[in-house]
């Protein structure tokens, strides 16, 4: 508490601000003992994942279960008590309420008993997942029907024998009267909701997956999240921007895997004008080269369809050559030159040349291609990309997902001693932060993200073309595939060369330094330095390049100081990986690395007590149960409770006076 009066007007007029929401003594007394009382909580649990690449399934399942948190705390709970069969049955009817009640009606012949047993399981979990928060923040995570009768099932225990009677009589007369569904229903999602305090995601919630659209819509209503955008999310941004080279990359993979329900049925992009386009202009070519990858998706789909796709597929590819070319040629200072394919094309021979070497094209039909202007779009090529683009930038779900993303998300973030971002940091060969041009100047490091988390937001803020915002929207197109972009990071985008060549050595994307240094220690200490992390316990997180478990690779690294956790949440990469994921869960006692199995889907979950099968690897046992005074939240309420104390000070002195509540 402060020994003098105040010399500083600003504090001054800060108090008395802060004195018209505690306008008493009494009321700033009782905030401290409040704020003191949290910050000797358990620290909350954050959950961690990147790369879901549209695996709505998996991601929702995933978010259900905790990554198995959920499942931890049903043994721990449970132990012997119950079979290993009936908690898996209690586990899947939190994750899946509405749909298990429907199975076991139908089997289950004693249905008040059941009903009677699985309330008092329920309410068991939820006080033990409740028992971290204060009771005013469980409150307000409560619906509001059953708010009251779930407060009190919380707070009165049943080893109280003159509560006893009372609890039982609750549970019976919501058995009685016939709410048992829905309470169950909504203590189930009370569950899933106070069993992650925090989510993080770091980056690329678009493309390969069909649900890209689904998970975000779920994110609209998840109860608190942030986001560190990846390479696959800024290319949506760019094309909800108006970037007519991401418009033709968001369409291009999309067509690549065959996920034509985000853009159609998700955001209602009309693709009958790219359909036609197409028809006409390669109806005898088979675009054998162009043919979707095999996913589930593509496997649904008649071989008729997969042939227009193919076709699809082709001239927009063909499109965003052109279109990319313009940029490039545009902004020499990308230095991007090496990607101007289209004019390294002999269209007579049918080859390329490709860094003085000439290869043989794998396809050579390219009845829209003026050999002599190849980076010319033609017409019709112009027409349909007015088309595309107002499609794109009218789009109002497409909008508001875009407005989700930029108001929960920014180029990295740090939480706790965790530096979150998704892919890199450029550095130079000697792994000092590398300088990159950005509109005329040149940024490195937390300096160079801040740089690009405003830039990227300049191409939302105006309707006004000024030139600030048309570089905005045009620099998206070097955050997907920009060698020096710390979303990308990489010598180049091969996409000609793995369309067209099949020599697989022109495929090779080199990775920048700070990939090939990424398992130094010193290298990572110098980044968290360089973005002030402290403590002796602090972390790199980041996805982006997949772990591939399958040849033994090791996503810890440098020690412990670096974590990737990108294990191919995309069926994609599950061949590739040999795994279907990371996730990242650290809860007051540690932080854990989960490893996941692929999913199989919700319907066999609810109808076996399937989950996706995990393996948990200790990152880091904490010496002592992290508190709420641990964390960064804990830094707050500390400034929180020293302010209040200057206003008690203020009080007790005269400085400012006590206001009578109304």
């Amino acid at each position: 508490m402060m020994k003098k009066p105040f010399e500083d007007e600003c504090d001054l007029r800060y108090l008395k601000l802060l004195s018209q929401s505690f306008p008493t003594v009494a009321d700033a007394s009782t905030e401290i003992i409040n704020l003191q009382a949290i910050l000797n909580l358990p620290k909350g649990t954050e959950h961690f994942l990147a790369d879901v690449h549209g695996e709505h399934e998996a991601f929702q399942h995933v978010l259900k279960n905790a990554s198995g948190n959920i499942k931890r705390k049903v043994n721990e709970l449970f132990g012997n008590e119950l079979r290993e069969s009936e908690k898996r049955e209690l586990c899947t009817l939190i994750y899946y309420p509405e749909e298990k009640l429907e199975l076991v009606k139908l089997s289950e012949k004693e249905l008040d008993d059941w009903y009677h047993i699985t309330l008092h399981q329920l309410v068991k979990v939820c006080r033990d997942v409740s028992s971290k928060y204060t009771r005013s923040k469980v409150r307000k995570s409560l619906p509001g029907d059953f708010s009251y009768i779930i407060q009190e099932l919380l707070h009165e225990r049943t080893d109280d024998v003159n509560k006893t009677a009372y609890v039982s009589a609750i549970i019976d007369t919501i058995i009685s009267t016939g709410r048992g569904d829905d309470f169950i229903i909504t203590i189930a999602k009370v569950i899933q909701r106070l069993a992650i305090d925090q989510l993080h995601i770091l980056g690329d919630i678009y493309d390969r997956g069909p649900g890209a659209h689904i998970i975000l819509d779920t994110l609209e209503k998840y109860h608190s999240w942030d986001i560190q955008w990846g390479n696959h999310d800024m290319v949506w941004i760019g094309a909800c921007a108006g970037n007519d080279a991401c418009i033709c990359n968001v369409i291009r993979m999309c067509l690549r895997y065959a996920n034509l329900r985000t853009l159609e049925e998700g955001y209602g992009i009309n693709l009958m004008p790219l359909a036609t386009f197409a028809m006409d202009k390669y109806s005898d070519d088979p675009c054998d080269v162009y043919e979707p990858k095999v996913t589930s998706e593509s496997a649904m789909i008649d071989e008729k369809t997969l042939k227009l796709i193919a076709r699809m597929h082709k001239a927009i590819t063909i499109i965003q050559f052109k279109v990319e070319a313009k940029l490039i040629a545009k902004h020499k200072e990308w230095d991007m030159d090496d990607r101007l394919l289209l004019k390294a094309v002999d269209y007579e021979k049918g080859t390329v040349m490709v860094e003085g070497v000439e290869y043989p094209l794998k396809s050579c039909r390219y009845p829209t291609i003026d050999p002599k202007n190849p980076n010319e779009l033609t017409k019709e090529e112009k027409t349909l990309m007015e088309r595309l683009h107002h499609s794109f930038v009218e789009c109002e779900k497409l909008h508001r997902h875009i407005r989700l993303l930029l108001s929960h998300g920014w180029m990295y973030a740090v939480y706790n001693n965790n530096l979150l971002y998704h892919a890199s940091i450029p550095l130079n060969e000697d792994g000092s932060m590398k300088k990159v041009r950005l509109n005329g100047k040149y940024y490195a490091g937390e300096e160079l993200l801040q740089k690009i988390g405003m830039m990227v937001r300049t191409a939302f803020q105006s309707k006004v073309d000024s030139a600030e915002k048309k570089y905005a929207i045009d620099y998206f197109l070097y955050l997907w595939c920009g060698k020096d972009s710390p979303l990308f990071d990489k010598s180049k985008m091969a996409t000609f060369e793995r369309y067209l060549i099949a020599d697989k050595n022109t495929h090779k994307e080199k990775k920048g330094y700070y990939f090939q240094m990424r398992d130094n220690e010193e290298v990572c200490d110098r980044i968290l330095d360089a973005f002030n992390v402290k403590g002796p316990n602090r972390h790199i997180i980041n996805g982006h390049v997949p772990v591939h478990v399958v040849s033994g690779e090791n996503p810890i690294k440098a020690n412990g100081k670096l974590l990737v956790i990108d294990g191919g949440f995309s069926q994609a990469y599950h061949k590739e990986t040999g795994i279907a994921g990371y996730t990242l869960v650290y809860h007051s006692r540690s932080l854990e690395l989960v490893q996941h199995e692929p999913f199989t889907s919700a319907a066999d979950a609810v109808a076996s007590g399937s989950d996706i099968k995990s393996t948990t690897h200790l990152v880091e046992l904490s010496a002592h149960r992290m508190l709420v005074a641990d964390t960064d939240k804990g830094t707050e309420l500390r400034e929180q409770i020293a302010r209040l104390e200057e206003l008690l000070y203020a009080y007790q002195h005269g400085l400012i006076k006590e206001q009578d509540k109304v």
